[in-house]
């Protein structure tokens, strides 16, 4: 690095000075101590930085290296700027495909049939480039596997678009059964479409409580909510998203053949018992890119997530011995071992299936 990338970082705010003592009037002033936060700064943003990349992106992988444990012996990553954090959050995912969705939406909102069908139009064009399938449940994939059988599809998200129209025309303008549709897309707390329609037709029909759609307007606004987040919430925040990402991937990883433990198994069936694993599969992204991982924040600063955080942390403190094989001494490296073998073994008779079949592989 050089002198003038250091002042460039220094008036961007992202690079704190070294304390300076003065000398007098007329001698100028000195450093007495390096300050090692301002040489790990420096240091992080060399290794994210390279000409032509945008520094809000280098930030937000700063921010995640950040977060993440250090290794034993290792320096610890400073925090950076959280003011920089914050103004990056914002940057990206104002230019994400849901913010456009969400502001086409309220635009649409009191303009008329027209203005919805067009809503509708925009919404189907940018679903159909994109499409958008979450991930089976890993039990069935492995299952599947295991029984050389074809894996199970996703379920089909594209009927999101039933609730992006809802933020911005209404819940009541977009109606039950298609809102029913949406929410059943994603399997969410064990619920079918069939669930949901019974459960938001007793709403219509006056015979259950009304239900408050504004929330649904309220919690949309994630712009909003970052910019209004504290310094401790976005904290906060990041400790939710990696939490929430190690218990995604454990669950993932099921089905590819990783060994059962019975902390695993429990952890695995208190996500299923509570249904969320259509949610986490929806938002959370393994390796996110730093755009992923801007909008992962976001769930981080809502009630429920952190709330189902500390739910999946608690049940993990209850179960020892989380990669630990029953009757296996050898702890977590026979348990990689074994992991590994299963790997290879399912590789081999794949390419007997295929060498039998004369199937391309």
């Amino acid at each position: 690095m050089t002198v003038s990338q250091l002042e460039s970082w220094r008036r961007a705010g992202l690079l704190p000075r070294h304390r300076r003592r003065g000398l007098g009037r007329g001698r100028g002033s000195v450093v007495d101590v390096v300050d090692p936060v301002v040489v790990e700064s420096a240091a992080v943003l060399a290794r994210h930085l390279r000409q032509g990349r945008d520094r809000r992106l280098a930030v937000l992988e700063w921010f995640a290296e950040a977060g993440a444990p250090a290794l034993p012996g290792a320096v610890r990553v400073p925090e950076p700027p959280l003011a920089a954090v914050r103004e990056a959050v914002v940057w990206v995912l104002r230019g994400t495909v849901s913010h456009r969705l969400l502001e086409l939406a309220r635009g649409a909102a009191g303009a008329g049939e027209e203005a919805a069908d067009a809503l509708y139009e925009v919404a189907g064009r940018l679903l159909a480039t994109r499409p958008y399938r979450g991930s089976a449940d890993p039990a069935l994939v492995r299952a599947a596997l295991e029984a050389d059988e074809d894996v199970p599809d996703g379920p089909d998200l594209r009927g999101m678009v039933h609730l992006v129209a809802a933020i911005g025309l209404g819940a009541q303008e977009v109606g039950g059964d298609v809102l029913a549709e949406a929410f059943g897309a994603f399997a969410l707390f064990g619920l079918t479409a069939e669930d949901w329609a019974q459960l938001l037709g007793a709403v219509e029909r006056g015979e259950s409580p009304p239900v408050d759609w504004g929330l649904l307007q309220q919690r949309a606004d994630v712009l909003g909510l970052v910019q209004q987040a504290s310094d401790e919430q976005l904290l906060r925040a990041r400790t939710v998203l990696l939490g929430l990402q190690m218990f995604y991937g454990l669950h993932v990883m099921h089905a590819l053949f990783m060994p059962d433990t019975p902390a695993l198994a429990a952890l695995r069936a208190k996500i299923d018992k509570l249904g969320v694993f259509p949610l986490l599969d929806h938002v959370i992204a393994l390796s996110p890119s730093p755009t992923h991982f801007a909008q992962g924040l976001t769930i981080g600063l809502e009630p429920l997530f952190d709330g189902l955080y500390e739910t999946l942390m608690e049940q993990l403190a209850a179960e020892q011995g989380l990669f630990q094989i029953p009757g296996d001494e050898t702890g977590a490296a026979g348990f990689m071992e074994t992991w590994i073998r299963t790997l290879h073994e399912q590789t081999a008779r794949a390419r007997e299936r295929v060498d039998t079949s004369g199937e391309e592989p």
